[in-house]
């Protein structure tokens, strides 16, 4: 049965907006009906939108009762918020707000606009984010490219290149110094650097004291760096300080087009490649990572897709003897369609180009080169996905905000 209302005149006309359990703002979005069945609270817009809300998940996002004003973390150990948390009453106030009323007497106010956000899926972990879409050289030629000589000043030029990153998996900025320090200072405005046993920023030129192939000219094949970890990076950046020689060209494959490709029509290799371990190793005199997983790693339910292919770190078959043939055979089917003028692209480094890639989607490689040729260093540094996306969101909140009514 719905609860009964307290009269309208015991309600204030012009109440504050509720503090929200975040940092953002919310439009008005006004309730047109509450009502409270049981232990749970049934919310409708004049849209037609519904909102369904368990009374312990109210108390839970309840201001100064269930989270902390400043912090905005929930203050309620789940011993303390049960079924039945006390919640009395429920109705909608004039301004349209839900006001709550608990067995102990206390009122509070939750904002309608942040419940609607709720009911639109806006709280979701995939919200303010672009959908991924995939890619082969038929579609995506070369790297979606942006100005970025005013990249650290403006917001929309750095949304809109977080944005394609994102969307692609890959994407490129032209016209940024060719400073040393510059990347650091662009990532570090993104968020924090994932720091490796190659630093937290690292420059890629031949070397004769190396510690990677990376560090040579030879061509490296289609691969993602650091399968030797549990979690790999998320995002890695190279920004071209210099680029002399012959050769040496970037390539690129979409592994999220090439899983497709897999599925639909190589079953079986897609098979052994999604589920056939195998133990990548780090060959350093001073580190040891190790990790076993397969090729193309799905993790968990709304995890992001992993792709563990590195060669010169992928050491020992972590499966039955009788099934190494067939994990052999389905490798090398996925290193030819990656390698395939259909899937690859490839593209030279230009002084000031900062490419940006999804290192647990996009797969990457280099034309071999002569050192003696010239010089090519390319600055480099890693990111996780979790920060990156971080600051995606607020960029896009911030763009898509608009007035505002607080």
């Amino acid at each position: 049965m719905p609860a009964q209302v307290p009269p309208a005149q015991s309600l204030p006309t012009q109440a504050p907006k509720p503090l929200t359990p975040d940092f953002y703002h919310y439009r008005a979005a006004p309730l047109e009906k509450v009502e409270l069945d049981g232990s749970w609270v049934h919310l409708r817009w004049p849209d037609g939108t519904t909102l369904r809300c368990f009374d312990a998940w109210l108390t839970e996002n309840s201001p100064n009762r269930g989270f902390d004003p400043v912090s905005r973390e929930s203050v309620l150990d789940p011993k303390d918020v049960e079924a039945g948390s006390g919640l009395a009453r429920a109705w909608r106030t004039q301004e349209g707000l839900l006001e709550l009323e608990w067995t102990d007497g206390q009122r509070e106010q939750l904002h309608p606009g942040w419940l609607r956000h709720v009911a639109d899926n806006q709280h979701r972990p995939d919200s303010f984010l672009p959908a991924e879409v995939g890619w082969d050289s038929g579609t995506l030629p070369e790297p979606p490219t942006t100005d970025g000589s005013r990249v650290l000043e403006n917001d929309e030029i750095l949304l809109g290149w977080l944005q394609d990153l994102v969307r692609f998996g890959l994407a490129r900025l032209r016209g940024v110094p060719a400073h040393h320090d510059f990347l650091e200072q662009l990532i570090s405005k993104v968020g924090p650097i994932r720091a490796t046993n190659f630093g937290s920023m690292f420059t890629v030129e031949a070397k004769v004291d190396r510690d990677s192939t990376a560090y040579t000219g030879l061509n490296l094949g289609q691969h993602t760096d650091l399968p030797t970890r549990e979690t790999p990076p998320g995002f890695q950046f190279l920004h071209c300080l210099e680029n002399t020689v012959t050769g040496g060209w970037s390539r690129m494959t979409d592994g999220a087009t090439l899983v497709a490709e897999l599925q639909r029509n190589h079953p079986q290799d897609y098979e052994a490649l999604t589920t056939l371990r195998w133990v990548f190793f780090n060959r350093s005199p001073t580190c040891d990572h190790r990790w076993s997983g397969p090729l193309i790693d799905h993790g968990g339910p709304d995890q992001p897709l992993t792709i563990r292919a590195f060669y010169p770190v992928r050491a020992f078959p972590d499966m039955k003897p009788k099934d190494v043939p067939r994990a052999y055979a389905a490798m090398a089917v996925l290193s030819k369609l990656a390698h395939s003028d259909r899937f690859q692209i490839r593209f030279a480094f230009t002084p000031g180009d900062i490419v940006g890639f999804d290192n647990r989607r996009v797969l990457h490689g280099r034309d071999a080169f002569q050192p003696s040729d010239g010089s090519r260093a390319l600055r480099g540094t890693y990111m996780d996905h979790d920060d990156l996306y971080s600051t995606l969101r607020v960029l896009t909140r911030k763009a898509e905000s608009g007035p505002l009514e607080d």
